[in-house]
C-alpha cells in the first residue's frame, strides 16, 4: 500500500489560483470580440437570420389570432340576432296564445250566458204554461 499524502494548500493559494483563472477568461473573451473574425460575422448573420425568422412566425400568429377573433366577433353577432329574432318570435306565440285564451274566455262566457239564457227562458215557459210543480224558492231537487 501506497502512503496518501495529503496536499495541503492554503487560502492565499486558492485566491490566488482564482484570480488566474478570472484573468484568463477575461482576456479569452477580449480575444473572441474582434469584428473582422469571420467566424464571429457568420455568428451575427445566423442570428439576425433567425431574430427575423422569429419576427415573421411572430407577426403570422398576431394575424391568425385576429382572424380568429374576427370571424368569433361575426359568430357572436349572428348567435346575438338570432337570440333576438327567436326572443321576438317568442313573444309574437305568447301574445296569440293570450289573444286566444281571451277568444276562448270571451266564448266560454257566451256559452254559460246562452245556458243560462236558455235555462231562464224554459223557466219562463213553465211559468207561463202553469206547470204545477213549479214553485219558486222552493228546493225539491226536481228542477
Amino acid at each position: 500500500m501506497k502512503p496518501v499524502m495529503k496536499m495541503t494548500v492554503d487560502l492565499a493559494d486558492r485566491r490566488k489560483n482564482a484570480a488566474e483563472a478570472k484573468a484568463l477568461l477575461l482576456q479569452k473573451f477580449k480575444a473572441g470580440i474582434d469584428p473582422n473574425d469571420p467566424a464571429a460575422i457568420a455568428r451575427a448573420a445566423e442570428r439576425k437570420a433567425v431574430a427575423e425568422a422569429r419576427a415573421v412566425r411572430e407577426e403570422a400568429r398576431r394575424r391568425e389570432r385576429e382572424a380568429a377573433a374576427a370571424a368569433k366577433a361575426i359568430a357572436d353577432e349572428e348567435a346575438r340576432k338570432a337570440a333576438i329574432a327567436e326572443a321576438a318570435a317568442a313573444e309574437v306565440r305568447r301574445e296569440e296564445a293570450e289573444r286566444l285564451a281571451a277568444e276562448e274566455a270571451v266564448a266560454d262566457e257566451a256559452r254559460k250566458k246562452a245556458a243560462r239564457d236558455e235555462r231562464y227562458a224554459a223557466r219562463k215557459l213553465r211559468k207561463q204554461q202553469g206547470d204545477q210543480h213549479y214553485q219558486p224558492g222552493r228546493k225539491s231537487g226536481r228542477y
